[in-house]
C-alpha cells in the first residue's frame, strides 16, 4: 500500500512540475539549439520571438546559450522557429541574422557572431514567415485583410506600456523591435495612402527608435516619444487597423507645452510621467 502511495506521489510530482504551457502543446517535440546572445535582455527577446501560445515554446539558457524548442509539429518546426529569432537579430547554429537587424541590437545584446553559420537569414525573402511576435501567435496581415503597418503598431504600443511602467530597459528593446520590423515592411503591399504616409514619416520613425534604443534614461526616452507619436498618428491615419486606437493628450507633458500619444484602451495610463501622473490626461480622438 505504502508503495503504491509513494509511486502515486512521484507520479504527481512530475505531473505538476511539467510546464502549463508545454501541456497545451499537442503533437510535441522538443529539441535544443544554441542560439548566441548575451544577457537578460536577450533571454527575453529571444523567447518573446519563438513563443507562439499552444504552437511553440522557447526557453533559452543566458550561460549555456543552449534553448530548449518545445512545439506542435502539425503546425511549425524548428526552421520556422530559428527564422523569427534570426529576424530580431539572433543568431543560432541554423540561421545568420541579418547584418543590419544586428547592428541595431543593444550595446549589452551584440554577442560576438559566428561567420562560418551554415545560411545566412535574408529579410526580403521571408515572406512565408509571420513577422509578429508574442504569445498572442502569428498575424498574417494579408491574409486578413490588414495592413502589414499593423505590425508597427503593436511594436509602438507595446514600447508605450514600457514606458508607462518607466522600465527604462524594456522601452530600449520595444524601439528596437520597431526598428528590425521596419526593414519587414514592404512598400509595394502598401496601398496608396498608406504609401504615402510610409513615405513621410519612416525615417523620422527609424531615427526616433533608435534615440529611444539607445537610451536606458527614461526621460530622454520619454522626450523622443512625442515626435515618435507624432508621426505615428500621421500613419496610423492612413492605416487599416484591426482595433480602435484613441488619441490622448497629457498638458504637463513636453515642459508643459502637451504631448499627445495612442492607446488601444480608453483608460487613460500616460507613458510620459508613469506612476507620477498616470492618470493626467484625456481622450481627444477616436480612430476607427
Amino acid at each position: 500500500m505504502m508503495n503504491l502511495i509513494s509511486k502515486l506521489m512521484i507520479f504527481i510530482t512530475i505531473l505538476l512540475s511539467f510546464p502549463a504551457s508545454h501541456a497545451q502543446i499537442k503533437n510535441l517535440k522538443t529539441e535544443h539549439v544554441k542560439i548566441f546572445g548575451n544577457c537578460g535582455m536577450c533571454k527575453n527577446s529571444i523567447e518573446k520571438a519563438g513563443n507562439v501560445k499552444k504552437v511553440s515554446k522557447v526557453d533559452w539558457n543566458q550561460e549555456t546559450m543552449m534553448a530548449t524548442l518545445s512545439y506542435d509539429t502539425m503546425k511549425t518546426n524548428r526552421e520556422d522557429i530559428l527564422k523569427r529569432i534570426a529576424l530580431i537579430g539572433y543568431d543560432s547554429e541554423v540561421f545568420r541574422a541579418p547584418d543590419i537587424v544586428y547592428a541595431r541590437l543593444h550595446g549589452c545584446c551584440q554577442y560576438e557572431r559566428t561567420p562560418q553559420l551554415a545560411k545566412k537569414l535574408e529579410v526580403m525573402k521571408m515572406d512565408s514567415i509571420d513577422a509578429t511576435k508574442g504569445g498572442d501567435g502569428q498575424i498574417n496581415e494579408a491574409k486578413n485583410g490588414l495592413s502589414p503597418l499593423n505590425l508597427l503598431v503593436d511594436h509602438y504600443f507595446s514600447l508605450k506600456d514600457a514606458l508607462i511602467k518607466s522600465d527604462s530597459k524594456n522601452a530600449a528593446e520595444q524601439a528596437n523591435e520597431f526598428i528590425a520590423s521596419i526593414d519587414l515592411i514592404k512598400y509595394e503591399k502598401l496601398n496608396t495612402a498608406e504609401q504615402d504616409a510610409w513615405v513621410k514619416v519612416k525615417h523620422i520613425l527609424n531615427e526616433d527608435a533608435m534615440h529611444i534604443s539607445s537610451s536606458l534614461k527614461i526621460e530622454q526616452q520619454r522626450n523622443y516619444f512625442i515626435s515618435f507619436s507624432k508621426n505615428m498618428y500621421d500613419l496610423i491615419k492612413a492605416t487599416k487597423l484591426e482595433t480602435t486606437i484613441y488619441v490622448q493628450h497629457c498638458p504637463m507633458a513636453n515642459e508643459g507645452k502637451g504631448a499627445d500619444w495612442l492607446s488601444k484602451e480608453s483608460v487613460i495610463k500616460n507613458p510620459y510621467f508613469g506612476s507620477q501622473m498616470l492618470n493626467c490626461g484625456k481622450t481627444v480622438e477616436t480612430i476607427k
